[in-house]
C-alpha cells in the first residue's frame, strides 16, 4: 500500500461558525489552507504541515509569538488520548513531591484535574485571545502541548528546558479518540462512523496529525538530543510503570533519593496517579478542564491492545502497514500487545 492520498475538496466553504472569535490574522490565514472534514467540528486545516481547527490555530500564532521559554521550564507534548492525564499528573507529583509529600491527603491531584495543574498552552493558556503573563509563575513551570515539534515556540527549541514526550499505538490510539470524539459532540451532532473516522485517521486527517508526522518529530530530536527530549511510549509505561517514573525524575534532573527509594516513594506516586485512583476521584467525575470537555470522558478504560474489539482484521492490517511504512525506517516501533488477526 502506498502513502494515502488526502483529496482536497475546493467545493467546501469555511464554516462561519468556527470563525467566530477568532483573529483577523487567523481569519486570512485558513481561507488560503487546504481544508478536510473535521472530525468534531466541520473542518480541519492543514496549518505548518499539520491539522487543526481555526481556534486552535489562533492559540497557536498567539503561543509561537508570545511564550518565552525559561531554561527550567518543563513541556510535556502528547499525541491526543495516548496518555496526556497520565504523564501530566505523574510529572506533577514528581516535579512538587518537596513541596507537597505525595501521601498529603490534600495534595492537589486529589482535588484539581490534572489538566488544570499542568495546563495547556493552546486550549487555555492562549486560548481565546489570550495573553497571559507567565513570568510572574514560580519556577519550575510545567506545561502541555500537543504541538508537533516543528511548530513549538523558537525558544523552547533554543533554551534548555525539557520536553517529555508520550505517545501510543496508533491502533489504540485510534479508538480512544473515536470513542472521545462521538461523546463530546453527541448532543449537538450525529456521531462520526468507525469506517469513516478510520479512513480520516489513516490519511493522517485527524487534529495535529498525521500522526506518524507527529511522531517522527519528536522522536528524531529525541535521538539527536536525548538531554532535550525524553521520549516514551504509553505501552511501555504501563508494563512498567516505577522504572519510567524513576526515569522520568531523573530526566526532569529530580532523582530519587536512595532514602525515598526505600520509604517506597516511588511506588507511592504510581498508585497516586494511576488510571483507577484518577478516574474514581469526585473532581475527575465532575466539571470541565479543558475548554467545555466533560472531564469524566478523560477516562475510559485506559488499556493496551483494545484495539482488537472494534477493528476488523483488514483494517488492523491496514493502519499496522502505514505504521510500518512510515515510522519502521527510523526505527520507531510499538509493542502490539495484541496481534493483528
Amino acid at each position: 500500500m502506498g502513502s494515502p492520498q488526502i483529496t482536497e475538496n475546493p467545493t467546501i466553504a469555511v464554516d462561519e461558525d468556527e470563525e467566530n472569535g477568532i483573529s483577523a490574522e487567523c481569519k486570512e490565514l485558513i481561507h488560503g489552507c487546504r481544508k478536510e472534514k473535521g472530525w468534531r467540528t466541520s473542518f480541519l486545516y492543514e496549518f505548518q504541515g499539520f491539522w487543526c481547527q481555526p481556534k486552535e490555530i489562533d492559540a497557536i500564532l498567539s503561543f509561537q509569538k508570545h511564550y518565552l521559554a525559561r531554561d527550567c521550564d518543563v513541556i510535556l507534548a502528547t499525541i491526543p488520548k495516548s496518555g496526556t492525564t497520565w504523564i501530566k499528573s505523574l510529572t506533577f507529583a514528581i516535579m512538587n513531591r518537596n513541596n507537597v509529600p505525595v501521601s498529603d491527603g490534600n495534595h492537589p491531584l486529589l482535588a484539581s484535574n490534572p489538566h488544570d495543574l499542568v495546563p495547556f498552552f493552546e486550549y487555555k493558556l492562549y486560548a481565546n485571545n489570550q495573553n497571559p503573563n507567565l513570568s510572574i509563575l514560580p519556577k519550575p513551570r510545567i506545561f502541555a502541548t500537543h504541538i508537533p515539534f516543528g511548530s513549538l515556540s523558537e525558544s523552547i527549541k533554543s533554551s534548555d528546558c525539557r520536553i517529555v514526550y508520550v505517545c501510543r499505538n496508533p491502533l489504540d490510539t485510534f479508538i480512544s479518540s473515536w470513542h472521545y470524539i462521538n461523546q463530546l459532540g453527541r448532543e449537538s451532532r450525529p456521531p462520526i462512523p468507525l469506517e469513516e473516522a478510520f479512513d480520516m485517521y489513516c490519511k493522517g486527517v485527524i487534529g495535529y496529525g498525521p500522526f506518524w508526522e507527529h511522531m517522527l518529530g519528536y522522536w528524531k530530536e529525541s535521538q539527536e538530543r536525548p538531554s532535550k527530549v525524553l521520549f516514551m511510549t504509553y505501552e511501555d509505561m504501563k508494563e512498567d510503570a516505577m522504572s519510567h517514573v524513576k526515569m522520568l525524575a531523573n530526566f526532569l534532573g529530580l532523582p530519587f533519593s536512595v532514602e525515598e527509594e526505600k520509604q517506597g516513594l516511588i511506588e507511592e506516586i504510581v498508585k497516586l496517579c494511576s488510571f483507577k485512583k484518577l478516574k474514581d476521584l469526585e473532581v475527575n467525575q465532575n466539571g470541565k478542564s479543558i475548554k467545555n470537555f466533560e472531564n469524566k470522558h478523560l477516562f475510559r478504560k485506559g488499556e493496551v491492545g483494545d484495539w482488537v474489539n472494534y477493528l476488523s482484521p483488514s483494517m488492523g492490517h491496514q493502519l499496522s502497514k502505514i505504521m510500518d511504512e512510515k515510522l519502521g525506517d527510523f526505527g520507531l516501533k510499538f509493542k502490539v500487545c495484541s496481534t493483528v488477526p
